[in-house]
């Protein structure tokens, strides 16, 4: 869904994080003052923190930088852009994944690219919410299909976590680190998340819906809906945080490369940095897989991208799916 144009242009005109007066809006716009107030609630239902200024207008609590198409295609490489085959930006989806899960059986190409100033429904592994304000984070799927089978993508979503480090430490963002299966993390908590979803014959050819939610900045409010501990870019103490146009390209620099070579590359070329990116080998843990409750110490991921747990019941065994959850103070 896109937004009205009054509402698109209000959601620009306040962007700056400048004090604007209803006065000021409402002839710029062209509308009334009251459509301009009811406009800004609408806003503020979608995750904006927006304020009235006594005697000054209204505010956006801090700056919004909106998706630019021209400031994304601006960061891309020369090998990016010749993968690129289309950018969707959207003002409102339900699902940047959904959209392009839906396009799989049609003529949807490889190398189409969603994204979305915020999702309505939005969504994580095991069926969770994914919480999505408007205009705060990223939310990016990327569609691609292979001659081959499932199969063959092995891994791919903990490739696909090497490629997002990548872009994070172009960006200046050094201390995060993976958590098996496909989390981005910062001091235990989460910061973004991959959810592949793949389609097609056993033996091919298949598809693959590559998506990534990367929190730069939640409000507070709406971050105690979000079931488990989590963080955003701000919170990082960086020096200047990233611009939120310039990472989704950076994303995409190192993403669709990636999934143009996987085929052929497979996972061996990402291990290494997957190691050096772990924040779970050594650690104590518990993975719940189905019904069992697997307790252990973390020794890394085989080489097909397994998660490998030692304990004294049954040393050290690969397990290929679950969630992992750290047990406070490793006991």
């Amino acid at each position: 869904m896109e937004f009205t144009t009054s509402k698109k242009k209000l959601l620009q005109l306040l962007s700056d994080g400048r004090c604007h007066s209803g006065r000021e809006l409402a002839h710029t716009l062209g509308i009334s003052r009251g459509a301009i107030w009811k406009q800004v609630r609408s806003l503020c239902r979608l995750g904006l923190e927006i304020g009235a200024v006594s005697g000054k207008g209204y505010r956006l609590s801090s700056p919004v930088e909106l998706l630019d198409r021209n400031r994304i295609e601006t960061e891309l490489g020369d090998s990016t852009r010749d993968l690129l085959h289309r950018l969707e930006i959207h003002d409102e989806i339900p699902s940047t994944n959904g959209h392009l899960v839906a396009g799989i059986s049609g003529s949807t190409p490889s190398g189409t690219v969603c994204l979305a100033e915020r999702q309505t429904a939005g969504k994580g592994r095991m069926g969770r919410e994914w919480v999505s304000p408007l205009g705060r984070n990223i939310y990016l799927s990327v569609l691609w299909r292979f001659t081959a089978g499932p199969a063959a993508l092995t891994g791919l979503s903990v490739a696909t976590g090497v490629a997002v480090m990548r872009a994070l430490v172009d960006a200046g963002i050094t201390e995060s680190g993976l958590k098996w299966p496909n989390d981005i993390v910062w001091q235990r908590r989460k910061v973004g998340g991959i959810l592949v979803e793949v389609s097609g014959e056993n033996y091919g050819p298949c598809a693959a819906v590559v998506g990534l939610g990367l929190n730069i900045h939640m409000p507070t409010d709406l971050g105690e809906a979000i079931s488990q501990p989590w963080a955003d870019i701000e919170q990082m103490g960086l020096p200047e945080t990233p611009s939120r146009n310039r990472l989704v390209a950076l994303v995409l620099n190192h993403l669709l490369p990636l999934l143009a070579n996987y085929e052929r590359t497979g996972l061996e070329p990402y291990l290494s940095e997957w190691t050096q990116w772990d924040c779970l080998s050594g650690e104590k843990v518990t993975l719940f897989s189905g019904l069992a409750a697997i307790r252990g110490t973390v020794r890394g991921i085989t080489n097909d991208g397994m998660l490998l747990i030692e304990n004294e019941t049954d040393g050290i065994k690969p397990y290929a799916s679950g969630e992992v959850t750290f047990r406070p103070g490793g006991g």
